[in-house]
């Protein structure tokens, strides 16, 4: 039983997984995004054993189970598919923690075909490419020089049997590495990383260069800290500013100020010490941050505004 909670409007995501998942036999709940309480409801009416959607919006699910008052582990939930925007492990391992599932990392763009274009199995250790139909590369994104196994950079595709528009050496601006060690799966296509980043998407903070993904991945190792956070970046005269806004947990916002100005200076350690940057570090209450239904919006850059 899939639960398709991916938007089935003019993207490839809804779609894609209702139609693959049809093809697979399996009896798909068509929802789509949002009206997380409703999603709940089919859950359980439903005994839906697979969840679609995108990760941050998995924990929104979680989040409104837990003010519900609902017991996830009676669900028959068993595989979550997330995919359509960057996440980290430490967030898989929230994600796992909190929804009774085995979080799947699924990769897919719209220009190639959609969800479908590499999947994790069950040993969540890479995506596998499914080669047969895409020819994957990895190029350096300022000089275009493919690059070897392992090698970090820039991710290409071009299709194989795709009839309608098909693309040659398409750049996804999307950052990851291929590897060509085989897989405990019996799998011999080869992987590819799970997305860290876009080229497009990296912030230059006075001179350091800086992707979402490593600060989210420096949060969620943080004791306290809640999965829901967004980056400012402003400017004051000619610098550069970053501040990072993270919802911290019910117990840990209404207990001492001391214990939560003690969590804010190691998060600030943290950031300063890891990424080489100074950032402003706001603790905000639960559920404060905007949810969205669709990739989380995590940088809000108002340095053109002004």
């Amino acid at each position: 039983m899939l639960q398709v909670a991916y938007g089935y409007g003019l993207f490839t995501g809804g779609l894609g997984l209702h139609f693959g998942g049809e093809k697979l036999g399996a009896t798909v709940v068509p929802m789509s995004g949002g009206n997380t309480k409703k999603q709940l409801m089919l859950m359980q009416d439903f005994g839906t054993t697979l969840l679609a959607c995108t990760p941050s919006y998995s924990l929104q699910i979680a989040e409104e189970a837990d003010a519900e008052g609902m017991d996830l582990k009676k669900l028959k939930l068993r595989v979550g598919y997330f995919g359509a925007e960057p996440w980290t492990e430490a967030m898989r391992k929230q994600i796992e923690q909190r929804l009774p599932l085995k979080a799947i990392d699924i990769y897919g763009l719209s220009e190639v075909m959609g969800p479908g274009v590499s999947s994790e199995c069950l040993e969540q250790n890479g995506l596998h490419v499914f080669e047969d139909h895409y020819y994957p590369e990895i190029i350096d994104p300022a000089t275009g020089k493919v690059l070897g196994p392992g090698e970090k950079g820039e991710l290409v595709f071009t299709c194989l049997t795709k009839r309608s528009t098909p693309l040659l050496r398409y750049r996804t601006r999307d950052i990851s590495l291929l590897s060509e060690d085989p897989c405990p799966c019996g799998r011999t296509i080869r992987r590819m990383q799970r997305v860290t980043g876009r080229t497009d998407d990296m912030l230059i903070i006075r001179g350091v260069n800086v992707f979402p993904s490593q600060i989210e991945h420096l949060l969620m190792k943080v004791e306290g800290v809640e999965p829901h956070y967004v980056i400012v970046v402003d400017k004051t005269g000619a610098l550069d500013e970053l501040e990072i806004k993270v919802e911290v947990s019910e117990s840990l916002f209404s207990d001492e100020i001391k214990k939560l100005e003690s969590l804010r200076k190691r998060i600030h350690e943290e950031v300063r010490s890891v990424l080489g940057i100074t950032a402003k570090i706001t603790l905000v209450e639960p559920r404060t941050i905007e949810r969205g239904l669709g990739k989380a919006k995590r940088v809000i850059d108002v340095r053109d505004i002004k």
